[in-house]
């Protein structure tokens, strides 16, 4: 069809595709949804946060749908190319489509699972860090892997996708293959690497940037804010059967994350000092402009509607730039929980996986927790307690207005927190070691526990 045709599938409007002429985009059992923009959009700001990116079929999040290859091109007399948006939605029941919906959405598959973890390369004679990030990719690419191994801000580190796993043992499976994977590369360089919040001998600022125009626009934007992330977050994606049960199970999960963050401390070091802090990553994120929790909304048109606000300003490209303690990712179907440290055994991060889709599972099956934004203060404060002091502080009871000790509290978790250890964490281990053999003590033993 011409350029300016219209193509049109089935009798419903909401099935029309819109597109501009020199675009393709599927038509396939997936619904899809067209709507024209209500307001003047602005283009995003370029040099704000990394947008988000598409990904081999391998290494796709848990949630995330397949795109098939072929498709109709139309445009609708009269409706300008720039102001149209495609929506491709999960397994949305029919008539449930909002009027006014903006972002994309995936949904569909609950409770499958993806991992993202971050990793330090290093010079293995040294054991600094090596701005090495593309001989790993690189080398990464002519293997067959159940993921991806690929870039991140800092040129000296690199991140371990895994594909959709089905259950948290799956995705466990594979990521640890990818550390293996990692490491092997890396020898073949000279080079080795090693898992935790973060780097003890590390100066954040003084880290080369990895070379996307993505991570240099926004450190052009963010400046001083962007280079001081030297620090590795273990991310973890559960898949959401629509929009509104996920931001349900965000909000039935948020009041935990600050105990996740406590059993998951381990960056006590940065820039070469002890900080006083158990999780310092959870403070130096504090230097992003969004972080935390996300603000208090009543439901997820609300939280359609901020996110908009925000992109729509040039501030923010879409929703990734967004880097809260938990997200709603639509265009993975998923859940991101972020808020705990980088493990660095493998056997912690099993634990937080299992433990977060458990989580996940019981907050789709719970009541809706009731709206009150004070519960953001209180969400601050416990997690502050909890990057100070991890496992041996006290934290503000979800329901109750007590204090309670972090292995008190986790007896009375939802789900029991099987496989994690709730009176230490793995900071605790690293301040040992440098209090008797020094900070590159601490580092070779990162080295040796990351890939056992």
């Amino acid at each position: 069809m011409g350029g300016g045709a219209l193509a049109r599938r089935g009798r419903r409007r909401s099935q029309w595709l819109v597109l501009r002429p020199d675009e393709s985009v599927p038509l396939s059992r997936h619904r899809l949804h067209v709507r024209r923009r209500l307001h003047d959009r602005r283009a995003p700001d370029p040099r704000v946060g990394a947008a988000g990116r598409s990904q081999p079929a391998a290494s796709r999040t848990a949630g995330e749908r397949g795109r098939p290859q072929s498709a109709h091109r139309a445009v609708r007399p009269g409706l300008r190319p720039e102001r149209v948006v495609l929506r491709v939605g999960g397994s949305r029941r029919p008539g449930s489509r909002r009027p006014g919906e903006l972002i994309e959405q995936y949904f569909g598959r609950s409770l499958t699972v993806g991992v993202e973890e971050e990793l330090w390369i290093l010079d293995a004679a040294t054991l600094e860090l090596a701005p090495a990030v593309e001989k790993l990719v690189t080398g990464s690419e002519r293997r067959q892997l159940p993921g991806e191994l690929k870039t991140e801000l800092h040129a000296s580190v690199v991140e371990l996708t895994t594909g959709v796993s089905e259950d948290a043992d799956e995705a466990v499976e594979r990521l640890l293959e990818l550390r293996h994977v990692a490491r092997e590369i890396a020898a073949d360089s000279g080079l080795l690497v090693a898992a935790s919040g973060s780097y003890p001998t590390s100066i954040p600022a003084e880290q080369e940037i990895a070379p996307v125009d993505r991570y240099r626009n926004f450190v052009e934007y963010a400046g001083p804010s962007a280079r001081r992330q030297g620090v590795s977050g273990l991310h973890v994606h559960i898949g959401m059967p629509d929009a509104d049960s996920c931001f349900r199970v965000m909000e039935s999960i948020l009041p935990w994350l600050p105990l996740v963050l406590a059993l998951s401390a381990n960056s006590p070091y940065f820039e070469r000092r002890d900080t006083g802090m158990l999780s310092i990553r959870a403070e130096v994120l504090g230097f992003l402009p969004r972080h935390g929790a996300p603000p208090a909304f009543r439901d997820y048109a609300g939280w359609e509607a901020f996110i908009e606000r925000v992109t729509a300003s040039g501030l923010a490209n879409d929703y990734t730039s967004f880097w809260w303690d938990v997200r709603l990712h639509p265009r993975f179907g998923t859940l991101e929980i972020r808020a705990p440290d980088q493990p660095t055994s493998i056997d912690q991060t099993a634990g937080f996986v299992r433990f977060l889709r458990a989580l996940c599972s019981w907050a789709l099956d719970a009541p809706q927790r009731e709206f009150d934004p004070a519960e953001r203060g209180v969400y601050q404060q416990n997690r502050w307690a909890a990057s100070r002091f991890g496992p041996h502080g006290k934290l503000i009871h979800p329901d109750r207005n007590v204090a309670v000790s972090v292995p008190d509290l986790c007896r009375e978790l939802p789900v029991p927190p099987d496989g994690l250890q709730t009176d230490d964490c793995e900071a605790d281990r690293q301040l040992e070691v440098g209090r008797a053999d020094g900070l590159h003590a601490v580092c070779a033993d990162l080295v040796e526990r990351s890939v056992a």
